[in-house]
């Protein structure tokens, strides 16, 4: 299989990026989710089911394999990552292709599908965070038993829950529906030399990025945008869920038995609805 790696200058940064497979196949954009993440697990879990497309597997700015930055927030916004994808397209002299993102990894896609639809004949949005006020108070009432109201600050909510319980620990109550989903994540991840996300997620809290609601950018969306999660995903299904579908006129392919990674717990069935949207988008 044809594997080109490269590191793209982005202004400040360097994005480390994998193009995989076919040149002349249907353009993928795999955004992983975090922030902080990497898309190392991603092709481990999809190179083979993805054999037939071409596959842009990203590690966002001071992420993963891309080169550290230093702990500065102006660095880590959500035009910044968005930018990145822009000088990414350009350094591979892709015409179009179809942003895939992944939890947080998924706002970054619609964000770029919003202000470059022409370039974008969709998105799809695996297990989407589009509403991190939302997400924070679930973290909070997860790490406290459901006792009590968090704060209205959801960065002070985040901050308490993840003191409290911390971020692993409430992610597995909420994303996992059996050990064996949990475990197969955590090997699919290991060994990946990644130096630490700390400052991309210190970068999401001083710039307050749990305070934002993505849903008024989602009124009259610019292209088509397809949901794939698991019903069994707390983190987004089904509110987050609903609301990008509500908003956007999303189409939802909600997977019995699945959580946040569908493509673990329910792989026959997440594939089946991955291929008909990314071959119905690429049309």
């Amino acid at each position: 299989m044809r594997e080109e790696i490269v590191v793209v200058p982005a202004g400040e940064a360097e994005i480390y990026v994998e193009d995989v497979g076919p040149r002349d196949a249907p353009v993928l954009l795999v955004l992983p989710g975090g922030p902080g993440g990497s898309s190392h697990p991603y092709r481990a879990a999809w190179e083979e089911e993805l054999a037939g497309y071409r596959v842009i597997y990203l590690d966002p700015r001071g992420s993963g394999r891309s080169p550290e930055l230093p702990p500065e927030p102006r660095l880590f916004t959500i035009d910044a990552l968005v930018d990145d994808l822009e000088a990414v397209r350009t350094w591979l002299a892709v015409d179009r292709w179809l942003p895939v993102g992944h939890g947080f990894g998924a706002l970054i896609g619609l964000e770029y599908g919003r202000r470059f639809p022409e370039l974008t004949p969709g998105v799809v949005a695996l297990a989407p965070w589009i509403d991190y006020p939302r997400l924070a108070g679930l973290f909070w009432r997860t790490a406290f038993g459901g006792v009590g109201e968090p704060p209205e600050d959801p960065t002070a909510a985040v901050e308490q829950a993840f003191a409290a319980l911390g971020p692993k620990a409430i992610l597995d109550r909420l994303a996992f529906p059996s050990e064996h989903g949990r475990a197969h994540q955590e090997w699919l991840a290991d060994g990946l030399p990644v130096g630490s996300a700390e400052a991309v997620e210190e970068a999401f809290r001083i710039n307050r990025l749990w305070e934002l609601d993505y849903s008024p950018y989602l009124l009259e969306y610019p292209t088509d945008v397809a949901v794939i999660v698991g019903e069994r995903d707390a983190t987004s299904y089904p509110y987050q869920t609903e609301r990008l579908a509500d908003l956007a006129a999303a189409e939802v392919y909600a997977i019995p038995r699945a959580g946040h990674y569908p493509w673990i717990d329910e792989p026959e069935a997440f594939f089946r609805a991955f291929y008909g949207v990314v071959d119905a988008f690429s049309e």
